[in-house]
């Protein structure tokens, strides 16, 4: 696996070294010694998948708070996304910045968000699934959310947000929140 670390402190590019022959290809996709010496700790806790039937829709940003950790390793495995981390860590040195990858079923690349870091994509096409290997187990009064749209992060969306749950699209504008979220 090659790995290229990002704008946000502990986000990282993690792309495949498939091997091909007539059969077709083989890759290793998780390997917990080599992520370790990479600084990716996502001992697996859960596996999520996700389906989305149209193009534009998105989903997050989110996060779960401290202290219930939870870095998530992002694959496409059907249709293309634009995934985002956003770094909502105050003590952070990449605090306020994001980074946009494409994951996509067919440049196989995955996205390393660590814990704390918000997270959301938007589908780029019909039909697009998207699994999740996450380090910690989902809690539900620890999550939180940051607005899509907002300014404070800069995120350019590369289309129309067409589909967005009611909660994704309500959560607060950072500068709504005290000085530690």
């Amino acid at each position: 696996m090659r790995y290229t670390t990002t704008a946000v402190d502990g986000a990282i590019i993690v792309d495949l070294d498939p091997f091909s022959d007539d059969r077709g290809l083989f890759a290793r996709t998780f390997d917990a010694e080599e992520f370790a010496a990479h600084g990716i700790d996502v001992g697996v806790a859960q596996c999520n998948l996700s389906y989305n039937h149209k193009a534009g829709t998105l989903r997050g940003l989110h996060r779960q708070v401290p202290p219930h950790a939870e870095g998530k390793l992002v694959r496409c495995t059907a249709g293309a996304i634009v995934d985002v981390a956003v770094d909502v860590r105050p003590e952070s040195p990449t605090y306020g910045q994001h980074v946009m990858v494409e994951l996509t079923a067919e440049n196989r690349r995955a996205l390393f968000i660590p814990a704390y870091v918000a997270h959301g994509y938007q589908t780029l096409v019909d039909g697009t699934e998207v699994t999740y290997q996450v380090s910690g187990p989902y809690v539900p009064g620890g999550e939180q959310g940051y607005r899509y749209d907002d300014p404070a992060f800069g995120i350019s969306w590369p289309h129309e947000v067409t589909l967005i749950s009611d909660k994704d699209a309500s959560w607060p504008l950072v500068a709504s929140l005290g000085a530690d979220q």
